[in-house]
């Protein structure tokens, strides 16, 4: 697969008029290596020319971790006594056009600008950002087993089968790390834990606060799943619990984001631009009154990062395409008061909407 991937890139370079793709730390990396980079001040990078051999130039010292994948690069280890910005200028020769990562450190990117005086440097989003942003049926399916694994995290949530009276937020999101890797993901992105009014800051920090009866819970948690190739790709989920009965203008707002979380995932057909299905979770919200309680898109992409393209939001007209994977997740949040939000992962298909959380999307009950 890998070196199907790295012919699609090539074939895209050619599209795009680049001449070398350089890929240092970030996603792009292990998407067309199957390797994972320490963010080290030592220099990573793989040199993907458009005609001819790609290289993986590693830190002698990392080369243990790198699996050989002959039939995708050549590794070439450096000592400490090497430069490495030479080493990967040399691999570059005269080329005139260099798409570099986007997460590449800027101290080498300045270095290779300085090594390459007669290169046009651009960002490599144009190259790889289209072919990461439409998954095919392997990537699919790796999503969904990162999908299935949260699924049941959550199921135990919602069935009171993970205590949540008397436990802090810190330790409650340190369990569920502990169960998203127990499930089988590589490691954990973030398991957020917001209890009561801290329900309404959607990316709150899990603290102190202890769980206690009447309280919601927002929990919001997912990680890295490795594939076959070792490719990570990752799960993203959110469910709300209610400790006893909830008060009725939380159930009713919940009534509300619940039907604009359903509809904006039937919106997500194959043609829709993103904005559309944006679009459908908003006017719900904001035809009940909770227009300006809901202050975030309503999704991101997902893949091998937890946010990528497509974006679901106001202004991104791009049409959903086949493959398309992303988070549909309205929120409504009442500052000192609660928030609330339901998010799913879904596969934009010729089918359907391909939904691949299927945990339960009521607002759980749960004893006090």
């Amino acid at each position: 697969m890998l070196a199907e991937r790295a012919a699609r890139v090539r074939a895209r370079m050619a599209e795009v008029g680049v001449d070398v793709l350089l890929v240092s730390v970030g996603p792009d990396l292990p998407y067309l290596t199957g390797y994972t980079a320490m963010p080290l001040e030592r220099l990573t990078m793989l040199v993907l020319p458009r005609d001819g051999d790609a290289t993986l130039v590693v830190p002698q010292l990392e080369a243990p971790r790198v699996v050989d994948r002959p039939d995708v690069f050549a590794l070439r280890p450096w000592g400490e006594t090497e430069d490495p910005v030479a080493i990967v200028a040399d691999l570059v020769g005269p080329a005139r056009e260099v798409a570099i990562g986007d997460r590449t450190w800027a101290r080498f990117v300045l270095d290779l600008q300085a090594a390459l005086p007669a290169a046009r440097f651009t960002r490599s989003a144009p190259v790889t950002g289209p072919l990461r942003a439409v998954k095919d049926a392997a990537e699919v399916a790796a999503l969904r087993r990162a999908a299935e694994a949260v699924d049941r995290i959550a199921a135990d949530l919602q069935a009171g089968k993970i205590p949540l009276v008397g436990r802090t937020e810190a330790d409650l999101s340190a369990d569920i790390g502990r169960r998203i890797v127990d499930e089988g993901h590589q490691h954990v992105n973030f398991a957020i834990v917001a209890a009561g009014a801290h329900a309404a800051s959607p990316h709150h920090e899990p603290g102190e606060r202890v769980i206690g009866p009447g309280d919601g819970v927002l929990c919001d948690f997912g990680g890295t799943m490795l594939d076959d190739d070792g490719v990570g790709y990752c799960s993203d989920i959110t469910r709300c619990v209610h400790v006893g009965e909830p008060p009725a203008e939380v159930a009713e707002a919940y009534a509300v984001l619940h039907e604009a979380q359903r509809a904006a995932a039937a919106a997500a057909v194959v043609g829709t631009p993103c904005e559309q299905v944006d679009r459908a979770a908003r006017r719900i919200i904001e035809d009940a009154g909770y227009g300006d309680r809901f202050i975030h898109r309503t999704g991101h992409g997902i893949g091998v990062e937890e946010h990528e393209d497509p974006y679901i939001v106001a202004g991104n007209a791009t049409p959903l395409a086949p493959g398309h994977a992303f988070s549909i997740e309205p929120g409504i949040y009442v500052p000192g008061r609660f928030g609330l939000r339901l998010e799913d992962i879904v596969v934009a298909a010729d089918a359907g909407p391909d939904e691949l959380n299927r945990a339960d999307h009521r607002l759980a009950v749960v004893d006090a």
